[in-house]
């Protein structure tokens, strides 16, 4: 009979297979993480190419800050690390969108507000003669 060692729970087991279900699963939740964890990269790695700053810059502070975790086993902990770089992909995104809008909105109305645009079109309207009303 071989005695085999569980790693994952750190005792002795004799048969084949009265472990390799529970390491099984760690192994799987530790390849989706994995999995999870390369996604989350290449997505940052994507979406800093429009970062303000360049796109060098970002790419050195998110490998930066991929490498000082490289090292955490914890799964709980590393969920919480995915979650946080989802939401700075969610924060980049609305940084994006905000910049598109504001230089939309001044390509459309320069310096002024909306509404002094909306007054000053309503006061060109009042000081058209009566016949070229429409």
């Amino acid at each position: 009979m071989e005695i085999n060692i569980c790693i994952y729970h750190q005792f002795f087991y004799f048969a084949d297979f009265c472990c390799l279900s529970c390491c099984f699963l760690v192994v799987v939740e530790i390849m989706e993480l994995r999995f999870a964890v390369k996604k989350l990269y290449r997505t940052l790695i994507f979406i800093g190419r429009e970062y303000p700053k360049g796109g060098t810059f970002f790419r050195d502070r998110c490998h930066g800050a991929f490498m000082r975790n490289k090292d955490e086993e914890d799964p709980e902990q590393i969920r919480m690390l995915i979650s946080r770089g989802e939401f700075v992909v969610k924060e980049l995104e609305a940084l994006y969108r905000l910049r598109k809008y504001r230089a939309m909105k001044k390509r459309y109305y320069g310096d002024e507000t909306y509404e002094e645009t909306i007054i000053k079109n309503l006061k060109k309207f009042e000081d058209l003669p009566p016949d070229d009303k429409r």
